[in-house]
């Protein structure tokens, strides 16, 4: 039996009235939401949802925010939310998905991401960090770089290398890592804004249960593949409303400042408008694509035209204030959990930018994505694909 958007509102209805948000807990609210089939409704009935069409999650949202009622804080969960969690419900085995997807979605567990590192970045499939089965177990050894929030998270996503002697790509094996368990070291790397809210994470010896591997032996390529394809509609798929985001904020320096005002600068804040909205129209059609199905490479093409709208506005923006603009005072050194481009000075936005078209997938990488799966184009020349990782110079 198909759900009905009048389905999921009534059911909303009638949480909320055995539920008062302003009576009851948050978290007990949350919890008692997921319960109810009311969180995801896309996903399974007691998972969180009830198999609905995924279209229809803002029905259900817009009750609960209508009524005032607590969220799970997404921007600080987002890495859950939008990576470990579908990969968990593409990939996990029924004990896992029980474990872990009502936490996640509560916020009362937090994710990062473990999948960089220092020598495989863009190349995701060169990455060294070794696992070594050992009984029902697995030692971890190695290094991860450029970890959003793993000083606050308290499980992470893991990549590994489980067999040198193949190719790359067929080596590796997919984990559900505690961060806090021994072995695991976080420490902190500043950014040109003064924060760290990146991390590297050092792994010694870490013991992982085989009951945490996502996945078969040797498939962490294909599931990190599935997290990979989330994150980029994550980051660059979010639906704005018109004027939302950094294309508001520049607009509305210009309306309330008009001393700064120049023909020059007035064309390329039009330039700028125009392809925000465009890009916003492509993310609502990128959303309807994902009501019916998982993301596809659709994705990539609008992580790189989010990064470079972003880094468009925020030097407009630099630019429109003239010295203004340059001002950034506040260098204290700070451990954010999320991103704020909001709340902070045009000088901060211009720096923090800078970033968008490295995380998530470098634009040169989704370049080539875009090409080869999107375009149809020939592949670039790979001459490691048949080499084993052992033998690949480094």
């Amino acid at each position: 039996m198909t759900v009905t958007a009048e389905d999921l509102t009534r059911q909303a209805t009638e949480f909320l009235a055995s539920h008062d948000p302003k009576t009851t807990d948050s978290l007990e609210f949350l919890r008692a939401r997921f319960d109810a089939g009311l969180a995801w409704i896309h996903f399974p009935a007691g998972l969180g949802g009830q198999n609905a069409p995924r279209a229809l999650q803002s029905v259900v949202d817009a009750v609960f925010t209508d009524a005032g009622a607590p969220d799970n804080n997404p921007r600080r969960i987002g890495i859950g939310l939008g990576m470990a969690a579908p990969t968990i419900l593409a990939f996990g085995t029924p004990e896992q998905r029980e474990r872990f997807l009502r936490p996640l979605w509560t916020g009362e567990e937090v994710w990062c991401q473990l999948f960089s590192e220092p020598g495989a970045g863009s190349d995701l499939a060169a990455l060294g960090t070794r696992a070594v089965r050992d009984g029902d177990d697995w030692i971890v050894t190695g290094q991860k770089v450029w970890t959003s929030g793993a000083h606050e998270s308290q499980w992470a996503i893991l990549v590994t290398r489980t067999d040198p002697d193949v190719p790359k790509h067929q080596g590796m094996t997919y984990f559900l890592c505690d961060m806090t368990a021994p072995g695991v070291e976080v420490r902190p790397l500043r950014q040109i804004t003064g924060e760290a809210e990146f991390n590297e994470v050092f792994l010694t010896d870490v013991r992982i249960p085989d009951t945490q591997r996502l996945g078969a032996v040797g498939e962490g390529w294909k599931v990190a593949q599935t997290t990979l394809m989330n994150e980029r509609v994550a980051i660059g798929g979010h639906v704005q409303p018109r004027e939302g985001g950094l294309i508001g904020i520049v607009a509305r320096t210009w309306r309330e400042r008009p001393e700064l005002r120049t023909p020059e600068l007035r064309d390329r804040l039009v330039q700028r408008w125009v392809e925000a909205e465009t890009l916003r129209l492509a993310g609502t059609r990128l959303r309807q694509q994902l009501a019916v199905g998982a993301p596809g490479p659709e994705g990539s093409a609008m992580k790189v035209a989010f990064s470079e709208l972003n880094q468009a506005l925020t030097g407009l923006e630099v630019e429109l204030l003239g010295e203004e603009g340059l001002a950034y005072d506040d260098w204290t050194f700070r451990r954010p959990a999320i991103v704020d481009f909001n709340g902070r000075e045009a000088g901060y936005r211009y720096l923090r930018a800078k970033g968008n078209s490295i995380e998530g997938g470098t634009s040169e990488i989704l370049r080539n994505i875009i090409a080869e799966r999107v375009l149809g184009l020939p592949s670039e020349p790979r001459v490691d694909k048949d080499v084993a990782w052992k033998d690949l110079p480094r």
